[in-house]
């Protein structure tokens, strides 16, 4: 199952950092791009354990909605959503926070799996 961890520092107090990652409305602003918008559940303010979520969004042309859920809410240093419904086979986001001498430490850890099986490139030259 593919993996993908980013880690970022932020020059904010970890309480702070964690609210943040909760906030549907930040969430809103940060995807304008894809006109990603609360659409169901919680859809303004901070998001808590045991509420979802539903996000519509514009990705490869695609109008797309994934309605997730707050399974852990452990203040202030792991928070994770897992999809319930969407295009994804299995769906999970924790933030990880600890705090550093500049301020914290975010490192995001997204699971998933396609709907569709393993999608890869194979070597040039190779046939299975």
């Amino acid at each position: 199952m593919p993996v993908i961890n980013l880690e970022t520092k932020i020059n904010a107090p970890i309480e702070r950092v964690f609210d943040l990652a909760r906030s549907i409305d930040l969430h809103q602003r940060s995807m304008g791009h894809t006109g990603e918008r609360a659409v169901g559940g919680v859809t303004s303010g901070l998001i808590d354990v045991g509420q979802t979520v539903t996000w519509e969004a514009v990705h490869f042309g695609i109008r797309q909605r994934l309605t997730s859920k707050i399974t852990v809410c452990e203040r202030p240093t792991h928070l994770q959503d897992a999809m319930v419904k969407g295009a994804f086979e299995h769906f999970t986001h924790d933030h990880y926070l600890s705090e550093i001498e500049t301020g914290t430490v975010m490192i995001d850890r997204f699971e998933f799996a396609s709907p569709f099986g393993q999608i890869y490139d194979r070597p040039a030259g190779k046939t299975e």
